[in-house]
């Protein structure tokens, strides 16, 4: 799987750019990227600044290892129960 080229700050640099001087046709031919990307990212990430960018980026981490031990607990909370109901 290809990696990722720009991080969450990059991309918000890049929306800046396109805010302040140049056309988005430009910020997009300049940084090698299509002019669907940049309109997703701005969805995404609309008027972020660079703190609340990196803050909801570690948001969403901190959101995704919860789902997992959540995930990971009622699993085991399954398997205990299928193995009391076996002993009786």
């Amino acid at each position: 799987m290809k990696g990722k080229r720009f991080t969450t700050e990059d991309k918000v640099r890049i929306l800046r750019e396109a805010d302040h001087a140049k056309s988005i046709g430009e910020v997009c031919q300049v940084h090698n990227i299509s002019e669907v990307t940049f309109h997703r990212w701005k969805k995404d990430l609309g008027m972020m600044s660079i703190p609340e960018a990196r803050r909801l980026k570690d948001l969403e981490k901190e959101n995704g290892e919860l789902k997992k031990m959540l995930a990971e607990a009622l699993l085991a909370k399954r398997v205990l129960e299928a193995v009391c109901e076996k002993k009786l």
